[in-house]
């Protein structure tokens, strides 16, 4: 059985408490699908335990490539990005943050795409209902399932061109106003999902002590949603 764990967000007390339910469950590796650090309470802490597992896929979400790269978001949000991937930074030290930029965009895991966003970009994702132009984000793929996160949102759908399109949901800040940690496992062929309970005080009184600009963060923790 191999656990699916995306958009931890350097949530600590989440990611340990999935990590027990999985260990318990006779998870024999983890898939890793990114957005491991950034935009949480333990930044360093939770890039550090996650290194240690035995991943049979890594890859990098689009908060890995913002620690380098500007990010691609409307004016409005620039000075939160801005002090939130600051901290980010600081946390985790020139040799992690090198080690999570490098990371590849995809991956496999038995015949399954394994990606951030979607196939076309890591920002760009699925709905959890059907859209008129989400044919193109899938970048001519098909007729497999197509793993994903980055909307933090748990669901599985049909979607274009025979495909099935499977969200594990965020380990560390869900956005479907159920505020355990979403994740998943894949064993014999099949996805199964899971909810896991954890500390959510413990992490949002981290998350507040960042100051007032973490405020979004610590709502998302609390409530499950924005």
């Amino acid at each position: 059985m191999i656990a699916l764990l995306y958009d931890i967000h350097g949530n600590l007390p989440a990611l340990e408490a999935v990590l027990a339910d999985a260990e318990a469950a006779g998870a024999a590796g983890y898939l890793l699908g990114g957005d491991y650090a950034a935009l949480g309470p333990w930044p360093r802490e939770t890039a550090e335990l996650l290194e240690t597992l035995p991943a049979v896929a890594r890859i990098r979400g689009n908060v890995e490539r913002w620690l380098r790269e500007e990010p691609e978001a409307p004016a409005s949000a620039q000075g939160f990005l801005a002090a939130a991937l600051t901290a980010a930074r600081e946390s985790l030290g020139p040799a992690l943050l090198d080690r999570l930029y490098d990371l590849p965009e995809q991956a496999e895991l038995d015949g399954i795409l394994v990606c951030h966003g979607s196939p076309l970009s890591d920002i760009e994702s699925f709905a959890p209902e059907a859209q008129a132009d989400e044919e193109r984000m899938l970048a001519g793929e098909g007729q497999r399932t197509i793993l994903f996160g980055h909307s933090h949102q748990q669901f599985r759908r049909p979607g274009p061109n025979g495909t099935q399109l499977v969200n594990p949901g965020s380990v560390g800040a869900p956005l479907d106003g159920d505020t355990r940690a979403a994740w998943a496992v894949y064993a014999s062929g099949q996805i199964g999902f899971r909810r896991t309970a954890y500390d959510v005080q413990r992490a949002a009184s981290r998350m507040r002590s960042y100051g007032d600009w973490a405020e979004p963060i610590v709502r998302r923790i609390e409530h499950g949603s924005d």
